[in-house]
């Protein structure tokens, strides 16, 4: 009589995957679903797909404890380019309004993260996948009406410059659940008055779970394959 394998991934487990560039989180899920053989999976807290790092991802149990690890602080490196701005805040859409940027000091780069340090009011960009009446503001966005979203209340624990590169910033930020930092990169590149937006994001921790510590998928394949009896 054939007994059914025991799968450990249903009863659960914490996964941290470093999600690769131009993959949707939920491409990172559904590959560990068809992984594990397990249907019970899903990820504390959306990566974009121009963001790579750190995915926690839950299976079985495991899962009732997503909304405790979306709400930990969490950490990321990236790089804001200066001298133009984008409709999404980011690379998804093409910089326009461009503006010299050569003016500029280290010293006023610097100090333009000052603003940004503490508990502040953000406004999410539009581009996003918050609801409003129902529908998620992305669509409407790209239908070309008016949206108007209300600035919510975060927290910036670190906004370090760590490198200039001419136009290009690089920086770190140590932040509050709901921050978005194309909002971040956005609104700095505002307050140095020539505009900015986030050329790459990298996600490094959330909580005590640092990106050091996760697998690339391949590895993860790899891995499950190895402890396969059925390859």
């Amino acid at each position: 009589m054939h007994t059914p394998e025991h799968n450990p991934f249903a009863e659960g487990k914490v996964l941290l995957i470093d999600k690769p560039l131009y993959w949707t989180s939920f491409d990172a899920v559904r590959k560990v679903r068809y992984l594990v053989k397990t249907k019970k999976v899903g990820h504390a807290g959306t990566l974009d797909p121009l963001a790579s790092g750190l995915l926690i991802i839950c299976t079985g149990k495991f899962t009732k404890k997503i909304n405790e690890y979306m709400a930990q602080e969490k950490e990321y490196t990236g790089t804001i380019t200066l001298g133009a701005i984008t409709p999404t805040y980011d690379l998804e859409s093409e910089p326009q309004d461009l503006k010299p940027v050569d003016h500029l000091t280290t010293a006023q780069i610097e100090d333009a993260t000052k603003p940004f340090i503490g508990q502040i009011q953000q406004v999410p960009p539009i581009h996003s996948a918050i609801k409003k009446d129902g529908k998620r503001v992305y669509e409407l966005a790209r239908r070309g009406e008016d949206v108007k979203l209300e600035p919510r209340a975060i927290t910036i624990s670190a906004f370090d410059i760590t490198k200039i590169d001419g136009p290009i910033i690089h920086f770190r930020v140590v932040c509050s659940t709901g921050t978005y930092i194309r909002s971040l990169a956005n609104d700095f590149g505002a307050q140095l008055g020539c505009g900015g937006y986030l050329s790459s994001l990298r996600r490094t921790r959330i909580g005590n779970f640092s990106v050091e510590d996760a697998h690339s998928i391949e590895a993860f394949e790899q891995e499950i394959r190895a402890t396969r009896t059925d390859k």
